[in-house]
């Protein structure tokens, strides 16, 4: 049978082991912040982070799960809604300065 950790020694595993962290933290933790970073506009928004947000709230009773499949619905039809900014097109003057070199 494992042995289980106290806080004690679970701080200290933390300590000596730089990264450890990143693979024990909570997929809910990691999905939040992403989602802050996303709505301070500096991180990518991933639907991945808003579902696994949506599910841990219905698992806690936080909101239903009619609540949490519409507001996943309406997620989906924002982003399709948004386009990827199109490549700027080469301006006569760059496509001549390629064309001198």
């Amino acid at each position: 049978m494992p042995a289980e950790l106290g806080g004690s020694q679970l701080s200290s595993l933390l300590e000596a082991l730089p990264g450890i962290a990143s693979v024990l933290r909570s997929p809910v933790a990691d999905a939040l912040v992403k989602a802050i970073r996303a709505a301070a506009g500096i991180g990518e928004f991933a639907v991945e982070d808003a579902e696994e947000l949506v599910r841990y709230a219905v698992r806690r009773g936080l909101v239903g799960q009619e609540e949490g499949d519409r507001v996943l619905a309406e997620v989906s039809v924002a982003l399709k809604g948004k386009r990827k900014p199109a490549k700027p097109k080469a301006t006569k003057k760059s496509t001549k300065r390629k064309a001198r070199r």
